[in-house]
């Protein structure tokens, strides 16, 4: 069973990103404050859950969170800044955008960087543990597969409304025979064996 809270802070907001490990798209975070007594069985790390389940959490955790926001983080500025910067930024800007302002930040994984002086804990696998963690996971998850399956309709060739960006094969061939598009991320590795890219 997941748990509401980490810290005896009175505002906790917990933030999780996506796509992290994509070649295409942008890294996607969000940041949530969940109410007190706040309860829902399903809910779980998003990765550990089917599509159509994270798609029924959303409008619930969307109508029952004090605050919620999400933030998308293109990928010229993942090339510019490296997708570890990128994914901490995503998830400081969401963290900016609720009100009211968190009085403690709980994050997923190992690497944050302070912001505001908000105090803060990294908590690995911190979206399979903390109910604001999680969360934050599905939103990140849903607005981003919302945003893969927008720029399909651009570049239906990638099939990017089943791959999300994520290094298939399937992907990796539609590069190797199509080039890249100005939603790929040119400071990944494309393609397997890649020295650099006919551009």
């Amino acid at each position: 069973m997941l748990r509401l809270k980490f810290s005896d802070f009175k505002i906790e907001c917990g933030t999780d990103e996506a796509g992290r490990g994509c070649l295409a798209g942008p890294v996607t975070a969000a940041a949530v404050i969940l109410p007190e007594h706040f309860e829902l069985s399903l809910l779980n790390d998003s990765k550990q859950l089917s599509e159509k389940t994270r798609e029924k959490l959303k409008p619930i955790i969307e109508e029952n969170a004090i605050s919620f926001s999400v933030t998308h983080v293109e990928p010229k500025i993942i090339d510019e800044i490296n997708i570890l910067n990128a994914s901490i930024k995503a998830m400081q800007e969401s963290i900016l955008k609720l009100l009211p302002t968190p009085n403690y930040i709980i994050v997923d994984g190992n690497r944050f960087k302070p912001i505001n002086d908000i105090p803060f804990s990294t908590i690995i696998k911190g979206d399979s543990k903390f109910m604001s963690i999680a969360a934050a996971s599905v939103l990140a998850k849903t607005y981003r597969d919302e945003y893969m399956n927008k720029i399909h309709e651009e570049f239906p060739m990638y099939n990017w409304k089943k791959n999300k960006g994520y290094p298939t094969i399937e992907h990796r061939e539609a590069i190797r025979k199509y080039g890249t598009t100005k939603y790929h991320r040119m400071s990944f590795r494309l393609l397997p064996e890649q020295l650099k890219l006919d551009l």
